[in-house]
């Protein structure tokens, strides 16, 4: 591809999360609901696009429980697909919601819907009580060894070795900064904080372009790889080529983040992906084809 930087995803790239943020979102819903999804069902969220945060897809989780508890009757499947036909995220989730029940229903949904709560209890079982007092300066309320602990790093250190001695790098990821450093810390990719997008920077998250364009400018780069696990990754690159169209940007699906095997590539390329690649090790191989 004759790129001149590479940006990376963390989650489900560089580490793998399906034991720590996808844990946590179900355990969340979990312990607040005494209900949830099973773990491998967040993918479709993920499909249906507008979850970046993962904050908003436990929100999102929480609500369809909610719904499913006061007579919604649509199976999960059928639940995202209609985010997806929505708009995606958690505004198409509560679009969805709203449509489909009477307003004393949508009422009692809402009045129990403790978006704050479900947020705390995500980040007390992500990072663990020692953690979290670190971070908020608060006491937790549970008791958590913290599932951040358990994220396979899965770049090998030959492959950042090879990246970052022959291209610049960048990173956009939807963890807040904090995270983001324990992530990059693990992988042992040192990132310049100018080249370095989270939920904590100013500009919208994926699949938003404005970071991926405002990357490609630090970096003074004119053909930029954007290697990303999920639909939206592929699609912040797509969106940055229509808006920018004066530099070139590939999106490359990695598959270790939940769209495996070939009906995760041929997911991948029906978003408009440049490449798919079963693991982030391939990148340096492929930039060079």
């Amino acid at each position: 591809m004759s790129v001149e930087a590479v940006v990376l995803d963390i989650d489900g790239v560089l580490v793998d999360v399906a034991d720590s943020y996808r844990r946590a979102i179900v355990e969340s819903v979990m312990h607040v609901y005494d209900d949830t999804i099973p773990k491998a069902d967040v993918q479709s969220f993920k499909n249906a696009g507008g979850f970046n945060n993962d904050w908003e897809l436990t929100h999102a989780t929480a609500l369809y429980i909610l719904a499913c508890q006061e007579g919604f009757d649509r199976d999960l499947a059928a639940f995202t697909d209609a985010i997806e036909a929505s708009g995606g995220g958690l505004e198409g989730a509560r679009t969805v919601v709203v449509n489909a029940v009477d307003p004393d229903t949508r009422e009692r949904i809402h009045a129990k819907w403790k978006r704050d709560r479900l947020t705390d209890v995500f980040q007390q079982l992500y990072l663990g009580s020692e953690l979290y007092r670190d971070f908020y300066d608060s006491e937790p309320d549970l008791d958590t060894s913290g599932f951040v602990y358990d994220e396979p790093v899965l770049a090998a250190s030959e492959t950042i070795d090879t990246l970052t001695k022959r291209w610049d790098v960048g990173v956009v990821t939807g963890r807040p900064a904090t995270e983001a450093a324990i992530a990059l810390d693990r992988v042992g990719l040192t990132v310049p904080d100018k080249y370095l997008f989270t939920m904590d920077s100013e500009t919208p998250g994926k699949p938003a372009p404005d970071a991926l364009i405002e990357l490609a400018e630090r970096l003074d780069a004119n053909r930029i790889a954007f290697a990303g696990d999920t639909l939206d990754d592929i699609q912040t690159a797509t969106n940055a080529t229509e808006t920018d169209p004066d530099r070139d940007y590939y999106g490359i699906g990695v598959q270790t983040g939940g769209l495996s095997d070939e009906d995760g590539r041929q997911a991948f390329k029906r978003a408009g992906a440049h490449a798919v690649i079963e693991h982030v090790d391939s990148l340096p191989m492929i930039l060079d084809e």
